[in-house]
């Protein structure tokens, strides 16, 4: 009994639009994803540089290899960035404010802290 009632004080991350959200993040409305990204470019700590363009044009160019990622990007209403890319892959990724930083989740749940 005490290990049931033990499973239920530890809580699972909460799940917002399917992506995995810790306590005390706070996810960016459309507004906030639209100043982010009007901004042209958001560099990850990592290195790599995602660009996104007014007309919705969108690279990302990777740290290591120096390659880039092209594709076009759209912000959804409730505020999910979603590229395709021109190789036929898609995504959408969710922005986060989490205790003082911006993060960009994944829909598997990756976090990516951003630069300020």
């Amino acid at each position: 009994m005490r290990i049931l009632i033990a499973l239920l004080f530890l809580a699972p991350p909460a799940l917002a639009d399917g992506f995995p959200m810790l306590s005390g993040d706070r996810a960016l409305d459309r507004a906030e994803v639209n100043a982010m990204t009007s901004g042209g470019d958001v560099e990850f700590f990592e290195g790599g540089v995602s660009r996104y363009s007014v007309g919705g044009a969108y690279s990302y160019t990777y740290a290591d290899e120096g390659g880039t990622a092209y594709g076009r990007f759209n912000v959804t209403p409730d505020g999910l960035i979603c590229i395709d890319f021109r190789n036929g892959r898609s995504r959408c990724d969710r922005f986060v404010h989490s205790h003082g930083r911006l993060v960009m989740i994944t829909e598997s749940g990756d976090r990516y802290p951003i630069r300020p």
